[in-house]
């Protein structure tokens, strides 16, 4: 190196080591403060968790639990967990008969009809391709599952039921749509 590169070298080290001898105080203050607050509020969580009403609890995936409080016919194990998202099970009949919704992957979500249970058929499990449902319904009279409709969203719910259909009313977060899909024959 001739003098003049060996100069501009060493300004720009000196420089460079200014500042960061001029900011490391205060970049290792803010990284002590931050880890300092995260552990008092997790310290407060704790604490006040301690005085709530009842412990919440977490759900061991090998159990079998009542999918709905309104009838026993019906019992899921969790399959999956989508993190900060929703939960799918397999499901089966606590009857012990034999079933086809053994075969797939259901939501938590279950609505009981007089014609049968409307059900949450996952079409995949992959995080890249979630939200991609059925609605079905389910016939245990019969053991019959209906496929419906397919809805791309987790947030839907029924607008309103006549003798023959339902309507199925969906929203996604940037738009809405609605179905109306036949539940009897004739």
């Amino acid at each position: 190196m001739n003098s003049i590169e060996l100069f501009f070298h060493r300004f720009f080290k000196f420089i460079w080591n200014a500042i960061f001898v001029l900011t490391y105080p205060v970049l290792a203050t803010f990284g002590l403060l931050f880890i300092g607050i995260t552990y008092f509020f997790s310290w407060l969580s704790s604490l006040l968790a301690k005085f709530g009403g009842s412990p919440t609890k977490i759900q061991n995936k090998s159990e079998w639990v009542y999918m709905t409080e309104e009838s026993n016919l019906i019992e899921g194990k969790l399959f999956k967990q989508i993190i900060f998202g929703p939960e799918c099970y397999h499901l089966r009949r606590n009857d012990g008969i034999p079933s086809v919704i053994e075969d797939f992957v259901f939501g938590k979500r279950i609505i009981i009809l007089k014609e049968g249970w409307l059900l949450e058929r996952w079409n995949t499990t992959e995080l890249a391709n979630i939200p991609d449902f059925d609605i079905c319904l389910y016939k245990p009279e019969d053991d019959q599952l209906i496929s419906l409709a397919n809805i791309k969203c987790f947030d839907w719910h029924i607008a309103s039921k006549d003798e023959k259909s339902i309507l199925l009313k969906w929203f996604d977060g940037t738009q809405g749509g609605e179905v109306k899909v036949v539940l009897a024959d004739g």
